[in-house]
């Protein structure tokens, strides 16, 4: 349970140009306790009569009509109902279906060959969209010896390759961000002692095991966790997608098991509003404290599917609500649960870019959790999730539901640091080139790096971030020839540092950046990848077969799936969760999805 102190209020929706007073929560009616099965007799006395009906109510949302003022008032039988909630008025949106403009992947998975779709009602030919990202190419030290990038401590396109390798299929190349793999697993590192500053490094450099003449430069930085009793309030907007595309039991039907999960962890000083939108966009629940956790409930059992996706509008009305109750002491967020197919309205990943960057000033975070199958757009969550000042993830199933709204919940939803970017300067008398492994969607330039004005990603509270670079060291036979026109490079730099690291970042709330370096040595070198520390090999083994899976042209064909499980037998260490026992039976579908029964 989230330590909180209690706010004994309950802010209601007005319009959005006015600011919201505050009500005192409203008692229970007589015999219902705050939270406990959400039936549909108790859900009909707390004002949602459509809880479990068929066909439930359809948007625009909003709780049954009482007479103003916005009054608790007395049933025939003289219990208290909780007060009725008009709907917000709609921003107005242009209404026409556009195609999204940004880099995308359209892939035709395996339901489009024949093979049963796995839900009634699915559509057999899938359309789902991934950011077409190259991998990154090698980089001559002498020419570019700079590397930038945002952080990522996303996790979808982990769950999201699960979901097809579970299925027996061999996820889509554009679906795999090697960095979301890496960095979907616990890596030990030391922690930082004190909250200022909030990250501490760790640092290894190992022989790559899929090319003989290069090493791996891996980098780990972990976050300070808050303390229980220093984590601040949740003020929390949950926006639903409720529009016909989510009627499969993957999407709207899990969605609201996650949030039941989520509510689960709430504490009295923590505050929920719930947004649906479909055709067009409404309030399902005013903000409402959370000990009143049986009103979520029903408000999340009210919710049916049907119509098309006005996602836009969604976001605009759950930005503005997070905007008329934001708390200044509170972690403010809105909360997306979609599966990104937005075909009404505001509908295209460009606007909605600049959408989401000038709300995010306003002080609001904002995390996206993607669901389903068939016409999943990673394009859309992507958009959001980067430019939202936000995470995104991807729930393939109630196991990962709990993972992030239980065990993970902090590193999900309290924030240590904003615009946290990582640059590292590579000495070209040791390194002649690298490699980024992954990121391709986060880099940045590096004037961008001393840019606060530049926005980049978030890290929460204990959360770790991981990166990888192959470099070619001096006396090694590089992949490019040197310039006949230029002069060799000169040594330079200290003896022995291989690179710089530097890290920036912005302590939540504030507008100046502050920085943390430290290079990167010969000292930090092992001769034997079996002599790295086992996070480093662990990190190389989910490296290796993210890149496998992605096709990526710098893994040759002698470094294969086996190989992978080599590496993973030998750096899985303790478990206790089963995660890295889990991702061996990955390996292994992966295995067999390239020689499926029937297709060979």
């Amino acid at each position: 349970m989230i330590e909180t102190r209690l706010k004994p209020t309950l802010s209601v929706f007005l319009a959005l140009s006015v600011a919201a007073p505050a009500l005192a929560a409203p008692p229970a009616p007589a015999g219902l306790p705050l939270d406990g099965p959400a039936t549909p007799d108790a859900c009909a006395r707390l004002g949602f009569p459509a809880y479990g009906e068929a066909g439930g109510r359809r948007g625009p949302y909003a709780l049954p009509p009482a007479p103003p003022p916005l009054q608790s008032t007395p049933s025939p039988r003289g219990e208290i109902s909780a007060p009725s909630i008009p709907p917000l008025p709609i921003p107005p949106v242009e209404r026409r279906v556009e195609q999204p403009r940004a880099p995308q992947s359209v892939v035709v998975t395996g339901s489009a060959i024949g093979r049963p779709a796995p839900y009634p009602g699915q559509p057999r030919l899938d359309t789902e969209r991934y950011p077409d990202a190259t991998p990154n190419p090698v980089k001559r030290t002498a020419e570019d010896p700079v590397s930038t990038f945002s952080i990522d401590v996303d996790t979808a396109s982990y769950a999201n390759v699960r979901r097809f390798l579970n299925d027996g299929e061999q996820p889509p190349t554009d679906s795999v961000r090697v960095e979301e793999l890496i960095n979907y697993f616990d890596y030990g590192y030391a922690p930082p002692p004190n909250r200022q500053p909030p990250f501490a490094t760790t640092v290894a450099v190992a022989p790559s095991p899929w090319s003989p003449d290069r090493q791996l430069v891996h980098i780990g930085v972990q976050g300070y966790e808050l303390p229980a009793r220093e984590r601040p309030p949740l003020n929390l907007v949950f926006l639903i997608d409720t529009s016909g595309s989510m009627s499969s039991p993957d999407k709207l039907p899990l969605a609201q098991k996650a949030m039941d999960v989520l509510i689960d962890q709430l504490g009295p000083d923590d505050r929920v509003s719930m947004v649906a939108y479909a055709g067009s966009a409404g309030a399902v629940l005013a903000p409402t404290d959370g000990r009143q956790k049986l009103m979520m409930r029903c408000a999340l059992g009210s919710l049916r599917s049907g119509g098309s996706t006005a996602g836009g509008e969604g976001l605009a009305l759950a930005y503005d609500l997070a905007k008329q109750n934001l708390d200044p002491k509170a972690v403010n967020r809105v909360v997306l649960m979609t599966d990104g197919d937005f075909n009404v309205g505001i509908a295209d990943p460009a606007r909605l870019k600049d959408f989401v960057a000038e709300r995010r000033k306003d002080g609001v975070y904002l995390s996206v959790y993607g669901f389903g199958r068939g016409n999943y757009n990673d394009v859309m969550m992507q958009t959001l999730a980067q430019n939202g000042n936000g995470t995104a993830a991807y729930i393939d199933g109630l196991t990962e539901a709990r993972r992030l709204f239980r065990e993970d919940l902090p590193r999900s939803f309290f924030p240590i640091a904003d615009d946290v970017k990582i640059q590292v300067e590579f000495n070209p008398a040791a390194v002649v080139e690298y490699r980024l492994i992954g990121y391709e969607t986060r880099l940045l330039k590096r004037e961008d790096f001393n840019n606060d004005q530049v926005d980049a990603g978030e890290v929460g509270s204990g959360a770790s971030v991981t990166a990888l670079y192959e470099i070619t060291p001096t006396g090694a036979r590089p992949s490019t020839d040197p310039l006949r026109y230029q002069p060799a490079a000169r040594a330079r730099g200290p003896a022995g540092e291989l690179a710089f690291l530097k890290i920036r970042y912005k302590p939540p709330g504030e507008d100046r950046s502050r920085l943390i370096s430290q290079a990167i040595t010969s000292r930090d070198r092992v001769a034997d990848l079996g002599q790295a520390p086992e996070a480093t090999r662990w990190a190389v083994a989910v490296a290796g077969f993210g890149q496998i899976l992605r096709q990526d042209p710098w893994v040759g064909a002698d470094f294969g799936l086996d190989d992978v499980e080599s590496l993973v037998q030998g750096a899985r260490g303790d478990d206790p969760d089963g995660e890295r026992a889990e991702f061996l039976t990955l390996v292994r579908a992966a295995e067999d999805a390239r020689h499926p029964v029937g297709r060979r």
